[in-house]
């Protein structure tokens, strides 16, 4: 679709959307089932496979994490109001399955909300974003503010140290810009989580925990790092300064759309269906393959894997090109 059209076809878009966005109650609590039972069972047969092989243990792991992604879609779309149809289920259900994620449920969707309002403008980046400079803002850097930006945009610090950093550390700590109440909120989700695990270790053992659930959320953190990468950071994505920017023309192109083989596609809960999502966030995750398919005006060349790879090199815009750049391209 061109982009002279985006505008004039939106309201057929949302008539469209209107058909999808309407919570399935039958359907969430499905999905919880199939979410967190399976993540509970794993979690408890991790610890009985503790007594025959850690590898074993280690290898249950991952499928956990798979499950615990899960979740976190759940999560998130509860606080999009998405997920049942009373706004009070969808926060309680939110902030039961944020301690499950590690996650403070009213800080972590007041910086979304802002990411969804700003997302691809170049004038108002910084909140719940992969932190990306401009040729030419890092060009006026100095020595060491570009090593520290280099470090933070390697691969190896993005998604392999950062993301368990940021569900384990970062969320425990609140935050100057957000308001005393959500501030507070953020106490108590880690109050809480210290309740729970507690709790759990003097039944099972500190360190049994620890063997149980760090590799779970390492693993969950890395691939929901990788993937919330992929989103917004890819050869084709679309960002502009503030006065070019709209939000139905970023919310299509400026958002990629994943093609997971389907089981990854159940796991990480259709989220890779990224520029539909950020359309209407009120479509539950389990409509939004079916927009997809059943609505041609949505469809878009999608992201293959090997499209992912390539993504990781990309660290710079350039306003020039009007394109993510690596370095080597940016300085040469």
């Amino acid at each position: 679709m061109e982009k002279a059209n985006l505008k004039n076809d939106w309201s057929n878009w949302v008539k469209i959307m209107r058909l999808y966005n309407r919570p399935n109650n039958f359907k969430s609590i499905v999905q919880i089932l199939n979410s967190v039972i399976p993540y509970i069972g794993l979690w408890v047969l991790m610890y009985y496979s503790l007594a025959i092989s850690y590898w074993l243990t280690f290898a249950l792991s991952i499928l956990a994490a798979g499950f615990l992604i899960r979740i976190f879609i759940i999560f998130h779309d509860c606080g999009h109001g998405s997920f049942f149809k009373s706004v009070r289920i969808n926060k309680y259900v939110g902030i039961i399955a944020g301690l499950l994620v590690f996650t403070p449920y009213h800080k972590w969707h007041y910086q979304h909300k802002v990411h969804h309002q700003t997302v691809g403008n170049l004038d108002k980046r910084g909140v719940g974003d992969v932190m990306t400079l401009t040729v030419a803002e890092y060009k006026n850097r100095t020595p060491a503010q570009q090593l520290a930006y280099r470090l933070y945009r390697n691969p190896f610090v993005l998604f392999l140290i950062a993301p368990f950093v940021l569900f384990t550390i970062l969320h425990r700590f609140p935050n100057k810009d957000l308001s005393k109440k959500i501030n507070l909120y953020t106490h108590i989700t880690t109050l809480a989580l210290i309740v729970i695990i507690t709790l759990i270790s003097l039944w099972i053992g500190f360190k049994t925990f620890l063997l149980i659930q760090v590799p779970i959320i390492y693993f969950a953190a890395v691939f929901g790092v990788w993937l919330f990468y992929l989103q917004h950071q890819y050869k084709e994505v679309v960002w502009v300064r503030e006065e070019d920017w709209d939000y139905q023309t970023i919310a299509m192109e400026g958002s990629s759309y994943i093609k997971f083989p389907r089981i990854l596609q159940w796991f990480s809960g259709n989220i890779g269906i990224h520029h539909i999502h950020h359309l209407n966030p009120k479509i539950p995750n389990y409509n939004l393959q079916k927009c997809l398919v059943e609505n041609p005006i949505f469809q878009k060349k999608p992201m293959h894997f090997l499209d992912s790879l390539k993504a990781i090199h990309f660290r710079l815009w350039d306003e020039k090109k009007h394109q993510l750049v690596s370095f080597k391209e940016a300085l040469n």
